[in-house]
């Protein structure tokens, strides 16, 4: 009985010390991993509507790619306030619109499915500019409705610094559901230190001696 008490006690101790690791850890990597904002405006729509919450993962300037929606902060823009847009272009590129026409990307169209009412232009006037190095041309996917990269030419083509991303929106979650499974898994390891732990003190008991013999009075 005390073999089985002991080998309770273990089962418990690993599987508490293996499921507290599978609780805090998630919890830290999202901790500093992963941040979240509300909408506030109607710039991104469709993709993102007034009062939507939007995940975003943190990133480092050299991991923005075209394409991603991102959370920036410019100092001297929008009051210091973070705002969502659509990362158009990188370091290098050109960024181009005629009147009414599309995006054109390098010289070729961008194919843009996400804007609003399927209009990518939005403003009458175009543009045509060159990205420094460092920096990203950004744009709001309802374009008639979004003070973006256009409307700030003059200051450096209109760019903002690859520095100033404060995260990405997260359209692929399988990591966090990672994160999930990890987490349910630290749960039930949990109660399985519980369940054993409570089971090793019974064994335990058990094998105890019941009472101590009486010697005979003389």
């Amino acid at each position: 009985m005390e073999r089985a008490g002991q080998g309770l006690r273990r089962t418990a101790w690993a599987a508490g010390a293996i499921g507290s690791l599978l609780l805090v850890g998630p919890v830290v990597v999202f901790g500093t991993g992963y941040t979240g904002a509300k909408v506030s405006g109607s710039a991104m729509e469709p993709t993102y509507s007034i009062g939507d919450r939007v995940l975003l993962e943190r990133i480092d300037a050299g991991e923005v790619r075209r394409g991603d929606v991102v959370l920036y902060r410019a100092p001297e823009r929008y009051e210091g306030l973070a705002v969502l847009g659509r990362v158009i272009g990188v370091g290098g590129d050109q960024v181009a619109q005629q009147p009414g026409g599309p995006v054109t990307l390098n010289g070729s169209p961008l194919t843009e499915p996400y804007v609003k009412d399927g209009d990518p232009s939005g403003v009458p006037s175009g543009y045509d500019v060159v990205v420094p190095q460092g920096r990203l041309f950004v744009l709001g996917d309802f374009r008639a409705n979004a003070r973006d990269s256009r409307f700030f030419l003059d200051d450096r083509s209109g760019t903002v610094g690859s520095t100033t991303v404060l995260g990405r929106a997260l359209h692929d979650r399988s990591g966090l559901a990672g994160l999930g499974l990890a987490m349910l898994l630290g749960l039930l390891l949990g109660v399985t230190a519980l369940v054993s732990g409570i089971a090793a003190r019974g064994a335990r008991k058990r094998s105890l001696p019941t009472g101590v013999p009486v010697p005979p009075h003389a």
